[in-house]
């Protein structure tokens, strides 16, 4: 029996979704890791719904190939599956909804659902040392890990660190569009000096949609991650004890 289920684990596939505030994307991945079909993604409707949300991820799904297990990245804090806040998707709508719970009746699988920065992270950290991961999207997201664990998830994307404006003021999507990329990318020199004096990090990764946008002459201890980490993840969250 326990070969049996070592096998099992080998070939199990996981359904990866990124909830975003502007997309929902998905995309099943081999128990390595490896994307076994390109992402498809869906709008995030402005008012969307906990009961939208569970059938737009139910309809994606629907376009991949077969899964075992599900794991969901979202934009807010997440303990065991419930949905505690939700600044870009809304906090009335969505506070104490138990994701996990609902999309496991709807799509018949076992699910995890964790913050999407957590996730992004499990996509792009290396496991070695402090690494930190901000994810610059429609707001701003972290997460923090030490030697591939992740730590206690923290939203620094609500506190303040210039002339008392939080990190999401300065540096979410509205922030790009309305002072334009070059005050940004001075914005964001700051917020990583300030991340830096506050973590120790031994490597930083920017992750998110808007990363495109990054325009700044890094350090090496700094880098770019592919937007795919927030699928890739995926798979690590269900090998980690904090899923």
């Amino acid at each position: 029996m326990f070969g049996i289920n070592i096998i099992w684990k080998r070939h199990m596939r996981t359904l990866s979704v990124d909830v975003g505030g502007s997309h929902v994307k998905a995309s099943v991945l081999s128990a390595s890791g490896k994307m076994l079909h390109e992402r498809v993604r869906a709008d995030t409707p402005a008012d969307v719904t906990p009961s939208r949300l569970v059938a737009i991820i139910a309809e994606l799904a629907a376009q991949l190939p077969s899964y075992d297990r599900v794991s969901v990245g979202f934009p807010g804090v997440v303990r065991d599956g419930v949905i505690r806040t939700a600044p870009n998707l809304g906090d009335d709508r969505f506070a104490r909804f138990n994701l996990a719970r609902a999309l496991e009746r709807k799509l018949g699988a076992p699910v995890r659902v964790c913050n999407d920065a957590d996730v992004q992270g499990f996509g792009a950290i290396r496991g070695k040392g402090v690494e930190m991961v901000i994810t610059l999207g429609t707001g701003f997201g972290t997460s923090i890990f030490e030697d591939g664990r992740l730590g206690p998830h923290i939203e620094l994307a609500h506190h303040p660190f210039h002339h008392d404006h939080t990190y999401e003021d300065e540096l979410g999507d509205a922030a790009l569009k309305k002072v334009g990329k070059r005050t940004w990318n001075r914005r964001l020199a700051l917020a990583l000096e300030t991340l830096r004096a506050l973590t120790w990090f031994d490597h930083l990764y920017i992750g998110g949609g808007n990363s495109r946008n990054v325009k700044l002459d890094l350090p090496s201890d700094i880098s770019v991650v592919d937007n795919k980490a927030g699928i890739l993840g995926g798979v690590r969250l269900w090998s980690s004890e904090n899923g």
